[in-house]
């Protein structure tokens, strides 16, 4: 089994793209369908799962359905191109991280609790799409980090392709 741990913001849009599309964005759609192409291309090559690894994971509920029009719109776009959300890391955030938004703290330890917790899945190969530093030396390993000007870009999918 092959994994791909999602951020979304900064990877399936980027600075650049909000910047032109306030009109969406005001509609609840955050995601720039372009960025959402360059993913499927990924996963139907590989034939990943993903893993949502994103503050946008509390928008949805324990059984990946979502609670508010931007995760629904997510799902819609994602499932457009064969691609399906298998589930969500933890939540290891406190109220501070919360307040402050320095969830980079906790995600390098988010990703190794899941992949700890489904280690009967036989995981073969993993990789992280996110455009933090996850401050972690393992995790940077498997991480292909994003620019969030540009978001996920071709080369990103290259090397994505390359650790899995």
């Amino acid at each position: 089994m092959k994994v791909i741990f999602l951020d979304i913001d900064g990877v399936l849009n980027s600075n650049f793209w909000i910047k032109d599309h306030q009109r969406e964005i005001s509609d609840g759609k955050h995601i720039d369908p372009e960025k959402v192409k360059l993913l499927g291309k990924l996963v139907n090559k590989t034939g990943a799962e993903v893993i949502l690894h994103s503050g946008w994971r509390f928008w949805f509920d324990s059984d990946m359905n979502p609670l508010r029009k931007e995760a629904e719109h997510l799902v819609s776009m994602l499932g457009a191109e064969g691609v399906a959300l298998s589930g969500a890391t933890p939540d290891l955030t406190t109220e501070e991280i919360r307040r402050t938004k320095k969830f980079s703290a906790v995600k390098a330890d988010e990703i190794k609790l899941w992949l700890k917790s489904n280690s009967n899945k036989n995981i073969e190969s993993w990789v992280v799409l996110d455009d933090l530093d996850l401050r972690d030396d393992e995790i940077n390993q498997h991480q292909v980090r994003t620019n969030p000007e540009h978001g996920l870009t071709e080369a990103a999918i290259e090397k994505a392709l390359e650790i899995l």
